[in-house]
């Protein structure tokens, strides 16, 4: 789907899916978790970004995650000691067999190494935006789910319900798992590219999204070349180089959504592609060109 001032320029399906599918994020949906940390502390639920996660998640004190700020969280740079290669073999791997044993907040504390200091390095841990999760679950009192459904998804007026995969204990993958119609992550994708705004109203406070998606206001290490060799990382989302502000969510196996505020233009990508995270097929290649060529048509990259 490619959308340009709030109108659908191209929508397409395969696969033999329709209008009507509900369509996974993988991790697009941490950008939405990372949304819900900004609206929480909008309202004051979230005192402080500097705050530590134990602040709201008290099963977490004394842990490393635990006693990591928010802000650290958000930009996955808690230091914590943790792979993720999606090869079955890696901490990833390991942390969903250790849910599944003993439930979700011993996987978490099963993590007990720092490696590097707080804040010092970009380092991707799904289980980071977990943590964010039950970060928003104490701090307002809801599910992920609903206060994601009550602050920005009906808001936005998308115009059917998601889902959102649970754990054993009934916790949202805040990771990843959200499901929505093609048209509602166009809306999505339009709201942030509006910064946030729709019809006159703030829905996603503008102040933190425009930090969560700037690079120049994160320290050097997460600019786009520094934290990996082509993106940026904000607060779950990821930058792309340039002068112009840009910005992803991306999930593993090809979902995406590129924002381009200047433009006022997305384009939205709900692939399948053959491996979680591929190069040798051209398949990121492909899809940046494609970015690429659809911002030149309606301006200069």
């Amino acid at each position: 789907m490619v959308i340009k001032d709030g109108v659908v320029q191209l929508e397409r399906y395969q696969y033999e899916r329709t209008p009507e599918h509900r369509l996974l994020s993988n991790s697009m949906a941490k950008s939405i978790t990372s949304i819900a940390v900004g609206l929480a502390l909008q309202e004051g639920r979230i005192r402080s970004l500097d705050g530590n996660a134990a602040e709201y998640v008290p099963e977490l004190a004394g842990s490393p995650y635990g006693e990591t700020p928010i802000w650290a969280l958000l930009r996955m740079s808690s230091g914590v000691l943790f792979s993720e290669r999606y090869d079955g073999t890696d901490d990833l791997s390991k942390y969903v067999s250790r849910q599944f044993r003993d439930g979700t907040i011993a996987a978490l504390r099963s993590f007990s190494e720092r490696d590097i200091p707080v804040g010092e390095r970009f380092q991707y841990a799904s289980v980071e935006t977990i943590v964010l999760g039950f970060v928003v679950r104490g701090a307002t009192g809801q599910t992920l789910s609903d206060y994601v459904a009550d602050r920005l998804w009906r808001p936005m007026g998308a115009e059917a319900d998601a889902t959102w995969t649970i754990d054993p204990g009934s916790v949202e993958y805040a990771w990843g798992n959200f499901n929505a119609i093609l048209r509602d992550w166009g809306r999505l994708a339009m709201l942030l590219a509006d910064d946030g705004a729709r019809d006159g109203k703030q829905i996603i406070p503008r102040d933190y999204l425009l930090e969560a998606t700037d690079y120049h206001r994160h320290p050097p290490a997460f600019t786009p070349g520094a934290a990996t060799p082509y993106y940026g990382y904000g607060y779950q989302f990821w930058i792309l180089p340039g002068t112009v502000r840009r910005f992803a969510l991306l999930g593993a196996f090809g979902q995406s959504i590129f924002v381009d505020p200047r433009l006022r233009l997305a384009l939205v990508i709900t692939a399948a592609q053959r491996d979680p995270v591929s190069i040798s097929d051209g398949f990121d290649a492909e899809r940046n060109a494609l970015w690429r060529a659809i911002v030149e048509r309606y301006g200069t990259w």
